[in-house]
């Protein structure tokens, strides 16, 4: 460690991870170019777009305007965190079976957003979907298929159902 850099833990999708960081690190570039956790995405650079969406100790936020010292020793899960080894989160599957994607660009901070609205409100109804996706933008879509992936993701999260379960 130098003088003009920090230590921090973060526990990143349920690994302690121990990084040098300078005081500015945002911890998008954090997670991308010290520890390689790629899903995220360096978008707008200014909270606008939500690509770089994580999570936080369970909070959504985005990392492009959080510093990585910010988040010393705590819990972070990025879209690599949300797969069971091959089994695939209900996220995941449901923007998989509904085309809830095109480029994939925006895809892991809109899963990430998704996630925060149906950990509160498994049930969603269309506008509340499309309320609590305000802060992520795509630039493929009209929003249609994945409003449609977040729908379906609620009832594999409320019904359990897993891939080896359901019909693919």
């Amino acid at each position: 460690m130098t003088d003009t850099t920090r230590e921090i833990t973060l526990t990143v999708n349920g690994t302690e991870e121990t990084l040098e960081v300078e005081p500015r690190t945002l911890l998008v570039h954090a997670l991308r170019d010290h520890l390689d956790y790629t899903g995220s995405k360096v978008g707008c650079e200014s909270s606008l777009c939500g690509a770089c969406t994580v999570h936080v100790d369970g909070m959504a936020v985005k990392s492009c305007t959080m510093l990585a010292v910010r988040a010393d020793g705590a819990d972070v899960t990025t879209v690599e965190g949300l797969a069971d080894g091959d089994e695939l989160h209900p996220l995941q599957r449901a923007f998989r079976e509904e085309h809830g994607l095109q480029c994939g660009y925006c895809t892991p901070g809109m899963m990430l957003t998704a996630l925060s609205l149906l950990e509160e409100n498994p049930d969603p109804t269309r506008t509340e979907i499309r309320n609590a996706l305000k802060g992520n933008v795509c630039r493929c879509t009209g929003y249609h298929n994945i409003v449609d992936a977040i729908q379906r993701a609620g009832e594999l999260m409320t019904t359990g159902e897993t891939e080896a379960s359901g019909a693919d």
